[in-house]
C-alpha cells in the first residue's frame, strides 16, 4: 500500500473515531496507567474500568499498593480475570517501583518490560498513555487488522510492530493502536467483520475481496 493511501486511511479512521486515543486516561497518574494495563490483561475494558477505580479509590499509589494485603487487591479486582495472579504481580510491581525507582514509574520500555506481568505491548500502552511519549502498541487488533488491510505482512505481533514503524506517518504512531482497538470491536471483527459498514473498505484488500465475491 503507498504513503498516500495509508495516510488517507488514517484520516478517516481519524474523523470516525477521533484523535485523542488517551482522553480516558487523561485524569489518571503514569503508574495507574501501567496498573489499569496489567488488569486489562484478557479482560474487557468494562470489567477492567470497574476493577481499576475500585482499587484506585482505595490504593491510589505505589506506596499504598505496596504494603496493602494481597488478598484485599485481589478482593478489589475480582471483575478482572485472573485476579489473584493480578493481585501478587500489583503488589510487586509497587514494590519494585517504590524501592527501585523512588515511586517514580520507570519511562522506559526496557525498564517497564523487566516488572513482571509486563509485556512489550503493556510497556508501550504506559509510553503513549501514561507519559505520551511515541510508542505502538501492537495487540491482536493492531496485529489482525494491519495484515488483514494490507499495510503489512506479518507472522506476529513482534514482526507487526517492526513493519509498522516503518509504514505508519509519525503523525498517527501515538494514535494507531486506538484506531485499530476501536475498529475491531466495532467493525473489523475476528470472525464476519461487517465490511459493508467499514468507513475504509475501499483501502481493505480484504474488504475488496469480500465485495468481488
Amino acid at each position: 500500500m503507498t504513503d498516500n493511501r495509508t495516510e488517507r486511511l488514517l484520516e478517516i479512521l481519524a474523523v470516525t473515531y477521533g484523535t485523542r486515543p488517551w482522553n480516558w486516561h487523561t485524569r489518571q497518574t503514569p503508574f495507574q496507567v501501567l496498573i489499569g494495563t496489567v488488569l486489562s490483561q484478557r479482560t474487557r475494558d468494562e470489567k477492567t474500568d470497574e476493577a481499576a477505580k475500585a482499587l484506585f479509590s482505595r490504593f491510589p499509589s505505589p506506596e499504598l499498593l505496596a504494603s496493602a494485603p494481597e488478598e484485599e487487591i485481589a478482593s478489589l479486582i475480582r471483575s478482572a480475570n485472573y485476579y489473584n495472579t493480578k493481585a501478587a504481580r500489583i503488589r510487586e510491581i509497587s514494590k519494585i517501583i517504590l524501592e527501585k525507582y523512588s515511586g517514580n514509574t520507570p519511562d522506559t520500555v526496557p525498564e517497564l518490560m523487566q516488572l513482571p506481568g509486563v509485556g512489550r505491548k503493556t510497556a508501550a500502552c504506559v509510553m503513549v498513555y501514561g507519559f505520551r511519549k511515541k510508542a505502538l502498541p501492537v495487540d491482536t487488533h493492531v496485529h489482525r487488522i494491519s495484515n488483514r488491510i494490507g499495510l503489512i505482512k506479518t507472522r506476529t505481533p513482534e514482526e507487526s510492530e517492526k513493519e509498522l514503524w516503518k509504514v505508519v506517518p509519525e503523525d498517527y504512531i501515538m494514535h494507531y493502536n486506538e484506531f485499530m482497538v476501536k475498529h475491531g470491536q466495532n467493525i473489523c471483527r475476528p470472525i464476519s467483520p461487517r465490511c459493508h459498514e467499514c468507513p475504509i473498505v475501499e483501502f481493505c484488500e480484504y474488504g475488496l475481496e469480500r465485495q468481488r465475491a
